[in-house]
């Protein structure tokens, strides 16, 4: 997450996350990238930015030879700890890896979880993304000058929904955008979701006046003139999108997530090597450079002790940030 406001710098980098498994072919040779019964396991809904990644990220490394058989599955809860909770106590297991980015890293702090990041093998961090500005297709806000000055005159009126648990990014970018518009973060009423998914039936039934997401994760209904975008939150516009950026509009903070993966506690060498290689590979290939330009997500690529240094960074600012905002 990067965040350049009057109050902090929250440093961000990636979003997504490597696929699980590798079930090996014919000889049944596990060498290389092949992970035999490798599981992928989403901490959200499906159609959340995890989700999304995952789920991609699965079918990247299968297109690109480096499994196949790979399982994604969904334990959602408690903004990610749940799946947390789960991934800690799989102490030594080498065939499990957790998709996750801040949403985690924030969901650890607001839910006051017993396990934490700090618990877990990281593995990598993969893309950052910019969160986007969205309402329904017959909002009355056509341009987020015109949601701001409704947002201003009684902030508690206008709901806004995010895909992540107090504390996650989809929660710290409109708290950010509402100091930066002279709005008391305090009095923002703030809708969470259980990811990106659950969070788009309520901006489409008006719900929630807007909604802040990922800006991979509303791609086809911004296309499809469902919902309308009304701004960017990143420092620059995002390519093929007709908006504008939340400093160009005259807030001035900007805001980025990152998703990344990790592992249980109590691996091997070997077992951590692996998955690392693993990544690498994938981060390399054709078909995961194709995905990220489609879904509008940039290259943060970090893996292992260098990530794991990411994460503790991540951790001390996000507490930093939540009490500056008073939250």
């Amino acid at each position: 997450m990067r965040v350049r406001t009057p109050l902090a710098l929250l440093g961000a980098a990636l979003l997504v996350l490597v696929g699980p498994p590798l079930l090996t072919t014919g000889s049944g040779a596990d060498t290389g990238t092949q992970i035999p019964g490798l599981r992928f396991m989403v901490p959200n809904t499906p159609g959340g930015g995890y989700d999304i990644t995952a789920r991609t990220a699965a079918k990247n490394a299968e297109d690109a030879g480096l499994t196949h058989n790979i399982e994604v599955f969904n334990l959602p809860g408690a903004g990610g700890t749940v799946g947390l909770t789960r991934l800690v106590g799989e102490h030594g297991n080498g065939r499990l890896a957790m998709s996750m980015g801040l949403g985690v890293v924030g969901a650890v702090h607001t839910n006051k979880s017993p396990k934490t990041l700090g618990d877990t093998t990281p593995i990598a961090r993969l893309t950052e993304e910019q969160d986007i500005v969205v309402v329904a297709k017959d909002s009355p806000y056509k341009t987020i000058d015109d949601l701001v000055a409704a947002w201003r005159k009684d902030p508690a009126r206008l709901p806004v929904g995010g895909g992540s648990s107090p504390g996650g990014p989809d929660h710290l970018a409109p708290m950010l955008m509402a100091q930066a518009a002279g709005i008391e973060p305090k009095s923002v009423n703030y809708v969470p979701f259980d990811g990106g998914g659950e969070l788009l039936a309520s901006i489409l039934g008006n719900k929630v006046a807007f909604g802040v997401s990922g800006v991979g994760e509303y791609l086809d209904q911004i296309e499809s003139g469902e919902l309308r975008l009304l701004a960017v939150t990143g420092p620059e516009r995002v390519r093929g999108l007709d908006a504008p950026t939340l400093r160009e509009s005259g807030l001035d903070t900007e805001f980025t997530n990152w998703r990344g993966i990790v592992a249980p506690p109590g691996l091997t060498d070997a077992e951590r090597d692996k998955l690392v290689t693993l990544v690498e590979k994938l981060h390399d290939s054709p078909e995961w450079r194709e995905s990220m330009r489609k879904n509008g997500w940039d290259d943060a690529f970090l893996t292992g002790s260098a990530f794991g240094d990411f994460l503790d960074e991540q951790d001390k600012r996000v507490d930093a940030v939540l009490k500056e905002l008073g939250l």
